[in-house]
């Protein structure tokens, strides 16, 4: 099954104050990536070509890395994920920038389940966070913050009770779920 996935928020900021935010990913000083609502991303050296990691049960290795504008990341699980996923930063005609996340893969096996059950809708809903920390950071506010579907609070009330409760990415799990939905 193809999966072709897209995001994109367009932020009043330059495409340098944005590359700094790529730049940070998966760093003490992220200021991207959406955690602790979601699992951290984490990779097993700083960001750049090579470094393998990911955030939760996906699982990534950084295929390529343009500092400042573009990386893109190969998946290595879970199984089934058979493809990528990369954050882009496009400077637009009006002096903002758009940030431009694709995911592009073909489902095999399980993942032609998982996918559209479960990853789909959390991924989703992570993507969106992600972005509005963006435009928090680069903006100081967000005009229209994600909000997540029943699926997702659902979703994320399984996968809490599945982690166990002594997990740390179920404590971060369980308190964001109580100040997204409370």
């Amino acid at each position: 099954m193809a999966v072709i996935n897209i995001h994109v928020r367009h932020l009043a900021a330059s495409a340098a104050e944005a590359g700094q935010l790529l730049d940070s990913l998966a760093s003490e000083n992220d200021r991207l990536w959406p955690a602790p609502e979601w699992p951290p991303m984490r990779f097993d050296r700083p960001l750049g070509v090579g470094a393998a990691g990911g955030h939760g049960p996906v699982r990534y290795t950084v295929e390529q890395y343009e500092p400042g504008r573009w990386v893109r990341f190969r998946f290595t699980g879970p199984r089934g994920f058979d493809g990528f996923h990369e954050l882009t930063v496009q400077p637009t005609p009006d002096g903002g920038v758009d940030l431009i996340h694709l995911l592009a893969m073909h489902a095999r096996g399980p993942a032609r389940l998982t996918w559209p059950l479960a990853y789909r809708w959390m991924h989703d809903a992570c993507l969106e966070d992600s972005f509005d920390r963006a435009e928090r950071a680069l903006t100081g506010s967000v005009r229209r913050p994600a909000r997540w579907s029943l699926p997702v609070r659902g979703l994320r009330w399984l996968a809490d009770r599945a982690m166990g409760p002594d997990s740390p990415e179920s404590e971060s799990a369980s308190a964001a779920t109580v100040s997204t939905v409370g």
